[in-house]
């Protein structure tokens, strides 16, 4: 894998965790996307639909699609914000929270089993490697430095 470039490996990697998890999702009549958004709903209080794609990493539109969906199977139901009029709270169904228990357990399975593979120290390694690769990117250190002359 030497001569990847860090782009590619990060791509092909993520690729194949989501083909895995999509291939398990399905097993259950779901998607990855909506096990992660099972994941990320607070399933006592409830979350805000205004921080559930950012949490998640998802653009308004698909998040919308995907919350959509869910709704329409009864994983989710949508109740105002008492603390913000304008706001509307995701909240799980009972089913939803079944369905939660299903997702972390594959989730789960997936981080035991990687754990039994690799190393403490080599998975600290990668951590400390994707905090810094994040890090220069939410900085703008990669594309957006200002270029001095001498």
């Amino acid at each position: 894998m030497k001569d990847k470039t860090i782009d590619y490996v990060l791509r092909a990697t993520w690729q194949a965790v989501a083909k895995m998890y999509n291939e398990e999702a399905g097993k259950f009549d779901s998607t990855m996307a909506t096990g992660f958004a099972l994941l990320s709903i607070d399933p006592e209080e409830g979350t805000p639909s205004t921080a559930l794609g950012p949490r998640m990493g998802m653009e308004a539109t698909s998040l919308s699609r995907t919350l959509k969906s869910m709704e329409e199977r009864g994983l989710i139901e949508r109740r105002p914000n008492p603390k913000d009029g304008r706001g509307v709270l995701i909240h799980l169904t009972d089913f939803g929270r079944e369905k939660r228990e299903v997702s972390r357990e594959v989730v789960l399975t997936f981080n035991e089993t990687i754990r039994k593979h690799i190393s403490d120290e080599k998975l600290n390694h990668f951590y400390e490697v994707a905090e810094v690769i994040n890090d220069l990117i939410s900085s703008k250190k990669i594309y957006n430095q200002k270029i001095t002359t001498n």
